[in-house]
């Protein structure tokens, strides 16, 4: 599937243009993770295109969160090991693959990288991995960016200031669609 057709469908379930900025967030660190690993991008950044497209309809309802994103997306013949990472990632699976693992650690890092960037007078351009690593250990900063997750980039084989450095640089190079 392409990129045009993902936005699309995202589109008939989503009008928080926020929430899509953090789509396209997760999507661009998905990517640069599955070229660091080798793995297939497109799929990968369809992961993270599509992992909270029921945000706004299971807000209310957590548990049903990637189970109903999921169940729309099959509609669309959308791959069965996205799915299953969409349904990972809303914690109604164990994270099995190294993709599923991907978008669970991608998803709490963006949002810190977002939350700091808000902070820094330069915004995005002026966080760095340090900035990030120093704010990682605030537990009250992005207090929902979920640390554990994370440090589960170290599933991947990955440490911890190398997974920001990549989340970062990817992010960097997208701030004006992310309007940071």
């Amino acid at each position: 599937m392409d990129r045009n057709r993902a936005l699309a469908i995202i589109r008939t379930k989503m009008n928080d243009d926020r929430m899509i900025k953090h789509l396209f967030a997760v999507a661009a660190c998905m990517g640069a993770l599955a070229e660091k690993f080798d793995e297939d991008k497109g799929k990968w950044e369809l992961a993270g295109l599509f992992h909270d497209i029921d945000f706004e309809e299971t807000k209310d309802k957590p548990e049903e969160h990637g189970i109903k994103g999921a169940e729309f997306l099959e509609d669309f013949g959308v791959s069965s090991d996205i799915l299953y990472a969409i349904i990972a990632h809303g914690g109604n699976a164990e994270p099995k693959s190294k993709m599923d693992i991907a978008l669970l650690a991608s998803d709490a890092l963006s949002g810190l990288i977002v939350a700091s960037a808000f902070v820094n007078k330069e915004g995005l351009r002026g966080v760095d991995t340090n900035f990030i690593l120093k704010r990682f250990k605030e537990k009250r900063f992005a207090a929902g960016a979920n640390r554990e997750n994370i440090k589960r980039c170290e599933e991947m084989g990955l440490k911890l200031e190398e997974f920001v450095s990549i989340c970062i640089k990817v992010m960097q190079n997208a701030a004006d669609i992310l309007s940071l």
